[in-house]
Parts: structure tokens; C-alpha cells; sequence
């Protein structure tokens, strides 16, 4: 059975599937940049970020429709280091354990979410050229 998580945005709470959840390491913005461990809960529409492990804390999600790419992967001998880039054109530095492969984890998520968007784009403006056409007849 897979499990689910209460996902609280800004503008909307949900129950989403579970695709993996674990810990990745976030680089602060802070003057200093210091790594901070966060639990991520990665699901089909988003990665929702807890601090210090606990998913009772408020978290931040950020929604693959805010999300333009994973970019920048580097491998050292102890961590994957990669960043997301937003639509906004704001990135948001990650490491991960060098076999934990979560940079691949996001990226698969990621590129699944965009093409059932685009599909349902395509399916969209299918059918408004459908009734469009309709509409005027022969």
C-alpha cells in the first residue's frame, strides 16, 4: 500500500501518493550558505520541504508548476550536488548521499508532471478547435 501525505500549500491542502521520502541536505541563503538537512517528501505534483525531520513542522512545498528544470548536477566522491531552477529563474541548491540518486528521483517526477500537462494542453485546445469549427459549421 502506498503511502500519502497531507500536502499544505498556500492556497490548497491535499492527501497526495507518496513517491519516496528521505533526507537531502538544502544550501541557505543565508550570508554563510551553511548546508541544512531537510526531510523531503517528493510526490506527483511536488517536493515538500520539513525542517529538522518532522513532517509536523510546517513545511514548504514547492509544486512541479512552479518548477522549470534540475539543473547543474555535479558528483564528488560523497555527494550529488544539484540544483532546481524555477520558473521565477530562482535556484535552490541540494547535496545528496552519492548513491541515493534523489536528483534522478525529482527529475523523473518532474518530467512525468510536464507531460501530463502537456497532454492535457493538447487535449484542450483539441477540443476548443473542435467546437470552434463547430460552431461556424461548413
Amino acid at each position: 500500500m502506498a503511502a500519502t501525505v497531507v500536502v499544505s500549500g498556500s492556497s490548497h491542502t491535499a492527501k497526495a501518493q507518496v513517491i519516496r521520502e528521505g533526507e537531502l541536505e538544502k544550501r541557505s541563503d543565508s550570508l554563510f550558505q551553511l548546508w541544512k538537512k531537510k526531510l523531503v517528501v517528493l510526490t506527483k505534483d511536488s517536493l515538500s520541504l520539513f525542517p529538522d525531520g518532522h513532517k509536523r513542522a510546517k513545511g514548504k512545498e514547492l509544486g512541479f508548476g512552479s518548477i522549470l528544470k534540475v539543473d547543474c548536477v555535479e558528483r564528488t566522491g560523497k555527494y550529488i550536488y544539484f540544483t532546481i531552477v524555477t520558473k521565477d529563474r530562482k535556484e535552490i541548491d541540494f547535496r545528496c548521499p552519492d548513491q541515493s540518486c534523489w536528483n534522478a528521483s525529482i527529475t523523473m517526477a518532474l518530467i512525468d508532471f510536464q507531460n501530463k500537462r502537456a497532454i492535457q494542453d493538447f487535449k484542450s485546445r483539441q477540443e476548443m478547435e473542435q467546437a470552434a469549427g463547430e460552431a461556424f459549421g461548413p
